[in-house]
């Protein structure tokens, strides 16, 4: 009687925590304007391989249903927001979706990443632009900052001006050459530096170009810094990161900078790409993004560009528990006890008109003493007493627990007027 590995119950307490999220990227999506939608949560195989390829197999969950058709789980949001979008004949673009659920992958599990674990995805569907990757960025800023967390960098970079960079200086336009180096840059965050040197080394890659490649790959900081450092002059897109930079800058988004070493390991991202850290979080990037025109095109919309970001919920929730954010709902909560087994059913019917008038009410089902019922109530910010002899003249007590004094009151009184008369 296990769950499969990877698998886990999600608890009352992350449950909420992962609701919490939930409710503010709600919050946010109403903001910025973006339609809240949930794509299917099965796709075809043939869907999902025209985003990552055949080899996306061994990462997934995938089967032959009982039409004998070859089907797979959501491995995340973007392959089934942009099949739904580039099939809209007559979408208005620029068109801004946004999702939040579960998905499924099948790799290696750690910290932070199950094997089932929940997303939330914005995408924007339209003309190509400087406006739209900084509006994703934009988003994600503030989530992330109504969320209450602290401590956050927004590194950005350009995928077009690294695959630049290497075509330079490796004197190659080959896709291969292209795509290894990519990964290689890819993992300096992740391994040491003499190590990817090694592994690159054994392929046949030239050392001194590889160095080259990882110490630009280094390089951090706002515009003016870098520009202090390197010729930027003789880097293509330079003037696409200004203008975000400035764009950034009048939409108050001031945690952002580039990092060449932002390359997002995904073949079809194609401009703009950023990812989402804090500083000393160690189990990587909380959000992930950038633009993956190619990818629309590949759904056959050339007309189509598409810009967007994703972040792991479950990893959030670790850094919310480590910079101590609370996530508890900060509702009212009531409690109606009783005296004895007579009064009971009178509790319950309380219990039930307060609910009927939105107020969280708690009450016993199961007959306890008033003693445990008291400890059970002692998280509630009133408690609403129901005994014989004040009943008889139609009142109940009302204990405020934050300070222990007592009030009687007319039930009727306090059922036509509840909020006033418990002071939430």
């Amino acid at each position: 009687m296990e769950l499969p590995r990877g698998m886990r119950d999600i608890e009352s307490m992350e449950s909420s925590t992962i609701e919490y999220v939930r409710q503010k990227f709600i919050e946010t999506s109403n903001l910025f304007g973006f339609q809240f939608m949930e794509p299917s949560p099965i796709e075809l195989l043939s869907v999902i391989e025209t985003k990552s390829g055949p080899s996306i197999k061994n990462e997934i969950y995938h089967f032959t249903d009982k039409g004998d058709r070859e089907v797979a789980l959501r491995f995340d949001f973007t392959i089934g927001l942009t099949r739904f979008a580039t099939s809209q004949k007559s979408i208005r673009l620029p068109t801004k979706i946004s999702t939040f659920g579960g998905v499924w992958r099948y790799d290696e599990p750690q910290k932070g990443r199950y094997r089932f674990f929940h997303q939330w995805d914005i995408e924007i569907y339209g003309e190509p632009s400087i406006e739209s990757d900084a509006e994703i960025i934009d988003f994600t800023s503030k989530f992330i900052s109504r969320l209450g967390l602290e401590n956050i960098v927004i590194d950005i970079c350009d995928r077009e001006l690294v695959e630049s960079y290497v075509k330079d200086v490796f004197k190659s336009d080959s896709p291969n050459v292209i795509g290894d180096i990519l990964r290689a840059v890819d993992k300096i965050q992740k391994k040491r530096k003499q190590d990817i040197i090694n592994e690159y080394q054994e392929k046949g890659y030239s050392v001194p170009e590889l160095e080259q490649i990882l110490k630009f790959s280094e390089i951090k900081g706002l515009p003016n810094e870098i520009e202090k450092q390197i010729d930027t002059s003789q880097i293509k897109n330079w003037d696409k990161i200004l203008q975000l930079f400035d764009t950034l800058k009048n939409r108050g988004v001031n945690n952002a900078r580039i990092n060449f070493g932002i390359v997002r390991g995904l073949d079809y991202y194609s401009g703009i790409i950023f990812e989402v850290f804090e500083k000393n979080f160690d189990v990587g990037a909380l959000v992930g993004g950038g633009r993956y025109d190619t990818l629309t095109r590949a759904f056959g919309r050339s007309d189509l560009g598409a810009t967007g970001a994703a972040g792991g919920v479950e990893r959030i929730a670790l850094l919310l528990e480590k910079q101590q954010v609370s996530t508890k709902n900060s509702e009212s909560r009531v409690s109606v006890v009783f005296i004895n087994s007579d009064m009971q059913k009178i509790a319950i019917n309380v219990a039930s008109k307060l609910r009927l008038n939105g107020i969280p009410t708690d009450v016993d089902l199961s007959g306890k003493s008033l003693k445990k019922q008291m400890e059970i109530a002692s998280t509630s910010k009133r408690v609403i007493i129901v005994a014989p002899k004040e009943y008889a003249d139609n009142c109940v007590i009302i204990r405020n627990m934050e300070d222990g004094s007592e009030k009687q009151i007319q039930l009727d009184v306090m059922l036509n007027d509840v909020k006033s008369s418990l002071q939430l």
